[in-house]
């Protein structure tokens, strides 16, 4: 540490600031710090510390010290410490889901208690979580067996749209396998993922869990560092391009969850009522800030008009508004840059004269960056609203003829994260799904996620998966020991 840092003793865990990084099991407050907002006021919210890249070399030099001890311990010891962790997380739920909401901008009462609360099940039953030994050969002279065995230290960089599920969904699976980590959380969310590792110092060793918030230098640092073994990054894909050709340096190990344009499909004969509002927030939730929001959503033209004008009767009753409110459905969008790209994206809409039944005009006298729902009726499938990934509350609803048509539609994409079908009769609705190119389809239901059901992307939306016996593997080396008796 320099002369610009200070190290402070961890007592209790003060959610309202300040707010420091965790290098090898201390509190480590630096000179310089940065502002966060509010989205929904755009006030500051508190400053964050800005990490330098000294911090960072400190920190992937802790984690790197702590490899050996924390790699050797037995499984089910580490295990057991990281359900303490879940434990400790628990105690500090409330306060770590209101500042979820006056940092992220979602909605207090809903998908931020939501988050928060499917992050720590999720860090306690993947502490319980375990790669067999698999014996591939066991005769009388010889026996083969395969093992998985930790990488190093890895470096997590992580999104702000849901700040605590995707990073402790990172921090898990990582030490559980052995490896130790290092965390950048995003500059627009830090936040909430400093106390991580306050939390992580009542609970692991020393520099097994390292927080540095800071800006994207820090991201680069990272991927670049000849001493990180992998990066576990979820974001745009423009900037997975980046974490990938950086990370060839030493031939790192890579997981990218990057961006969606998810086709949800209304085959003709869909029970299309019962399922407007299911569609709504698979579109809708968290603002449409979501790489597996439904974001194309394709209605067979026999429904298509009927469908639409029941749409835009639920969706207008949905109150847009500050999500500490609890009467809000849908909070700001989280930053200005995002913001930016919705308010262009919406002059392209107006200047093509596409059909727009609901929203369509961001107020910008308002104090936060909020945008209303919006519905666009069947623009061309050459448009930007159907081509491009909004990342904000904006759908477009598209009628379609046949099967085929709309399968080649879905699958005219550069990207093929998740996607869903819809229909009365299963065994059609199931051979679209199964035709569609993406790393999760779901039939007559959405967004069903599981500890151990694998999830990742085809195409540009992503290497690698998350969760499952398959994610877990992805923080391991395969390791076959070969013995002759």
């Amino acid at each position: 540490m320099s002369a610009d840092t200070m190290e402070r003793s961890t007592v209790t865990v003060d959610f309202a600031g300040p707010y420091a990084l965790s290098i090898d099991g201390k509190l480590v407050e630096t000179n310089k710090s940065f502002d966060v907002f509010n989205p929904a006021t755009n006030a500051v919210l508190a400053q964050a510390p800005e990490g330098t890249a000294e911090h960072m070399e400190a920190a992937i030099a802790a984690a790197k010290r702590a490899f050996p001890a924390w790699s050797a311990m037995d499984a089910d010891a580490r295990g057991a410490l990281i359900e303490r962790y879940a434990d400790a997380l628990d105690a500090h739920k409330d306060e770590l889901i209101t500042l979820l909401t006056q940092e992220q901008g979602k909605p207090r009462h809903s998908m931020a208690t939501g988050e928060v609360e499917a992050a720590i099940h999720w860090v306690r039953e993947v502490g319980k979580r375990r790669l067999p030994v698999e014996v591939i050969e066991d005769t009388n002279e010889h026996i083969v067996e395969v093992h998985h065995t930790p990488l190093g230290v890895v470096g997590a960089i992580t999104p702000w749209n849901f700040p605590v599920l995707l990073g402790l969904w990172k921090v898990a699976p990582c030490l559980v396998t052995g490896n130790t980590m290092v965390m950048k959380p995003s500059p627009y969310t830090p936040l909430c993922t400093l106390p991580f590792g306050e939390i992580a110092q009542q609970v692991f060793p020393a520099g097994v869990l390292n927080i540095v918030s800071g800006g994207n230098d820090l991201g680069q640092q990272m991927t670049e560092h000849p001493d990180i073994a992998k990066i576990s990054f979820t974001g745009s894909t423009a900037t997975g391009k980046k974490v990938m050709a950086s990370g060839s340096t030493n031939l790192k190990r890579i997981t990218l969850e990057l961006g969606g344009n998810d086709a949800a499909i209304v085959l003709a004969d869909a029970d299309w009522q019962a399922i407007v509002p299911t569609l709504f927030w698979a579109a809708f939730g968290n603002s449409g800030q979501w790489c597996i929001a439904s974001k194309r959503l394709y209605v067979h033209r026999s429904i298509h008009a009927e469908f639409v004008k029941a749409f835009v009767d639920y969706a207008k009753d949905i109150k847009v508004g500050d999500g500490m409110d609890p009467e809000t459905g849908l909070g700001p969008i989280q930053n200005k840059m995002q913001f930016g790209k919705l308010k262009d994206l919406f002059a392209d809409v107006k200047a093509n004269g596409y059909a727009v039944p609901l929203g369509g005009e961001i107020d910008e006298s308002l104090p936060g960056n909020f945008v209303p729902v919006t519905i666009v009726d069947n623009p061309p499938e050459d448009s930007r609203i159907v081509k491009e990934e909004p990342f904000g509350p904006i759908l477009p609803i598209i009628a379609f003829d046949d099967v085929e048509e709309v399968i080649a539609k879905a699958n005219d994409s550069p990207f093929g994260l998740a996607g869903s079908v819809w229909g009365r009769d299963r065994d059609a609705a199931i051979a679209v799904a199964k035709r569609l190119e993406t790393g999760t389809v779901w039939v007559n239901e959405i967004h069903i996620h599981g500890i151990d059901v694998p999830f990742g992307g085809h195409k540009q939306s992503g290497m690698g998966v998350e969760n499952g016996q398959e994610g877990l593997a992805e923080f391991t080396n395969t390791k076959t020991y070969m013995f002759k008796k």
